[in-house]
């Protein structure tokens, strides 16, 4: 058995992360040896269509965690700001921008992004298309935005509508206007990837989206379940996100059971994160990229464990979608609201309290990216849901790439007043 201090206690953490920097480096030499054409895409949009049509992706947010995660975010927004950016803008989505319009040399990470055939996002927030449109004008690539329609209907409890009522949900209306947009985009995917959309081939793919999201149903419920928690809420993040980036693949769906079969070796043997485990935590928010550590750092010392993040389950409750008679129309209701149901209330508070609850979570750790303006607003309703569903909340405020504003003594040091006083 593992220590429990030990970073990585999945085998399957380790192939997933090898998986993406094999398949980053394939690209890059595919990319500037072969001229295959790519694209840069942000993570709510429909991945799926460009899986489909051949044209591969990068994901932005993806590539915004890997930049923090060797310690060059700092470097890349001073140069940003320096050049007049506001300091205030959203990192997630404008490290990006900085990788592309500072030059870091060798040290850029993983030898840095190739120029893209197309760049992508749906316009959720103010900065999406100012942001974008400058990216595309510094690489010379196209941008095609996706907008976000307004809803009229605001279900609390969205997930018992996800998978087969997403008609009803996500309103005919928006699903008329999404569907013509993917037919847009379509149409701009067949002339760079040179394949004609099938729509057979999309409900092929979806079908095994589905499986996918399925083996990770079954690991959310052996989480939840289990006496003491079996993952580290960082493996879970590495296992289920990696396979994201990568769904309705045959690599991901082998590596979605592969994750399952392991963690259900674990909980059949007994096995947890930490066999002291006293208090149960919840993260809530995207992943702290630029310091993971912390999210094990009170095991030993208070028996505090990070169990649940939004990455896991939201697969399930989101992604799964059965009734793939229009697959097309099945997907634009993946894509429609898929930022708002994880951040913007009712839906995000709803859902994160019943998730609470189901984990047995003593208590919840909120991070508060005061840049990135409708996901940070919305965790103020997160925290008020809690708190009155009587579980406890620590709000931390940073930023999920950028360090620069990390105080890691005061944040420790608010840590163990939460779990000793209020937990």
């Amino acid at each position: 058995m593992t220590s429990h201090s030990n970073d990585k206690q999945l085998a399957c953490t380790l192939a997933a992360g090898e998986k993406q920097k094999t398949w980053f480096a394939g690209l890059r030499r595919e990319v500037f040896e072969g001229g295959q054409p790519y694209a840069i895409v942000n993570a709510d949009t429909p991945h799926d269509l460009f899986h489909v049509l051949g044209v591969p992706v990068v994901t932005n947010q993806w590539w915004a965690a890997v930049v923090a995660a060797k310690r060059l975010s700092e470097e890349y927004l001073d140069a940003m700001n320096a050049q007049g950016y506001n300091e205030n803008l959203c990192k997630y989505c404008s490290i990006g921008l900085a990788t592309s319009k500072v030059d870091l040399g060798e040290r850029a990470p993983w030898g840095g992004l190739p120029k893209p055939a197309l760049l992508c996002a749906r316009l959720t927030c103010d900065c999406s298309q100012r942001i974008f449109q400058q990216w595309a004008d510094q690489t010379g690539a196209p941008f095609f935005p996706l907008e976000a329609p307004g809803t009229s209907v605001l279900p609390a409890n969205w997930w018992e509508l996800s998978r087969d009522r997403w008609e009803e949900l996500c309103e005919p209306r928006r699903l008329d206007f999404a569907v013509d947009e993917l037919k847009q985009l379509i149409t701009v995917l067949e002339g760079i990837g040179g394949r004609r959309f099938d729509a057979d081939e999309l409900r092929v793919f979806l079908q095994r989206v589905n499986e996918q999201e399925e083996q990770f149903e079954v690991v959310r419920q052996l989480i939840a379940t289990a006496p003491k928690c079996p993952v580290r809420v960082t493996e879970q993040i590495t296992n289920v996100m990696s396979t994201q980036w990568h769904r309705g693949s045959e690599w991901a769906l082998s590596h979605a059971r592969r994750f399952r079969e392991e963690v259900q070796a674990r909980v059949d043997a007994g096995i947890a994160v930490c066999p002291t485990e006293r208090k149960r935590l919840m993260w809530i928010g995207a992943g702290l990229w630029h310091n993971t550590a912390f999210y094990n750092a009170f095991e030993e010392s208070h028996g505090a464990v990070f169990v649940w993040s939004m990455y896991l389950p939201f697969g399930p409750d989101w992604y799964i979608r059965y009734g793939l008679d229009d697959p097309l129309r099945a997907l634009a209701s993946r894509a429609v609201t898929m930022n708002e149901v994880l951040h913007n209330p009712p839906y995000a508070p709803s859902w994160i309290v019943r998730e609470a609850q189901a984990n047995r979570i003593d208590g919840a750790v909120i991070l508060m990216p005061k840049g990135s303006r409708p996901s940070a607003s919305g965790k103020r309703f997160i925290a008020a849901a809690l708190e009155k569903a009587g579980i406890p909340t620590m709000m931390v405020e940073s930023d999920m790439v950028d360090g620069r504003g990390w105080n890691a003594e005061a944040v420790h040091a608010d840590m163990v007043r939460f779990i000793e006083e209020r937990l």
